[in-house]
């Protein structure tokens, strides 16, 4: 199992430090959560049918016709490698390390690189996976580039080539709610496959939902890998009334910017400016991350580290209370 951020339990167990005294800054997960109402019993009761609001909901969400609902984007991220014979696979680095780690496990020739040598280089691989924006580092490549990039590296008679010999972009886009007009999903084409997550805007990371945009073929072929039941009847019922509800989704974005703006401001305050980062999270490169990352466990805030480049990233704070706890946790470990 891979290293991810959310291990509170640990940090408890680590510190010696009860779990409610934690702040935990360690995930991507908007602390403005979608106030689930109550569940109909029926949703506990019946199997999940696919033919419930949720689709209809994602494709309005989302500006898509062909969408695939899926428990969380990592079921995809697991079962995409396997529909492919083995294939030269592009991942961009640092990034979300789950990508590299599936392809590497369904035994494909997988290469790390950083974002501007993906890109550069895109031509050589079946199949290039992006993060936009990026997770930890924030950057990423506009929609222009990524439909010139899949255009180049699609050959004559691409359109008819079956699933599993086309060259793929796959471009994990968990991050990118604040920013819909951004979004790579409205012009998905054969060989262009868009994943989406509900738990990082919604707050909903516990239902573990996203949903795959692609052409249908590849659609078919990963439903028919995933098997029936894919998400649960309650996860189903929430899901599709937090898509549809417009006013929610206006009001979060709006909190999201203005929280991202203050904290990277806090964090400036304290010399650490953000080398980059999103509406969900800021990187701060630093050569000493390992020492503050547990500096502040120290004071029951837990961050994320990376390594190479040493790196701390923050997620935000949710309330005025809890920034005023981390400007003084930093201020204390910063001394």
């Amino acid at each position: 199992m891979l290293e991810h951020g959310g291990r509170l339990g640990r940090a408890v167990r680590e510190y010696g430090i009860p779990r409610e005294a934690w702040l935990d800054l360690s995930t991507g997960v908007s602390p403005h959560v979608w106030p689930v109402p109550p569940i109909p019993p029926a949703a506990w009761h019946r199997l999940p049918e696919d033919d419930d609001a949720l689709s209809e909901s994602a494709r309005a969400y989302y500006g898509v016709r062909h969408v695939l609902p899926v428990a969380g984007s990592q079921a995809a991220i697991a079962a995409l490698p396997r529909l492919r014979g083995r294939s030269r696979v592009a991942v961009v680095e640092p990034g979300y390390a789950e990508h590299a780690h599936a392809w590497r496990q369904a035994g494909h020739d997988v290469t790390t690189l950083p974002m501007d040598g993906l890109l550069a280089r895109a031509d050589e691989f079946d199949v290039v996976v992006l993060i936009r924006p990026n997770n930890p580092t924030g950057d990423g490549a506009d929609i222009a580039s990524l439909l010139a990039l899949q255009a180049g590296r699609e050959p004559v008679g691409a359109a008819t080539a079956a699933p599993t010999e086309r060259a793929w972009l796959i471009v994990d886009e968990a991050f990118i709610d604040t920013r819909p007009e951004q979004s790579l999903a409205p012009y998905v084409r054969e060989g262009i496959v868009v994943l989406r997550s509900v738990g990082k805007f919604f707050g909903l990371a516990g239902a573990r939902a996203g949903f795959v945009v692609a052409w249908p073929g590849l659609l078919d072929a990963l439903a028919e890998a995933l098997g029936p039941w894919t998400l649960t009847g309650p996860t189903r019922h929430v899901v599709a009334q937090a898509l549809s509800d417009r006013a929610w989704h206006a009001s979060a974005r709006a909190w999201l910017c203005e929280a991202s703006s203050r904290l990277a401001n806090l964090l400036t305050r304290h010399g650490l400016s953000p080398a980059g980062g999103c509406e969900f999270f800021h990187y701060c490169v630093h050569a000493e991350a390992r020492a503050l990352q547990h500096a502040l466990a120290t004071q029951a805030i837990l961050v994320r580290h990376f390594d190479n480049p040493q790196a701390l990233r923050f997620g935000l704070p949710g309330d005025d209370e809890a920034f005023a706890r981390l400007d003084r946790a930093l201020a204390a470990v910063l001394a």
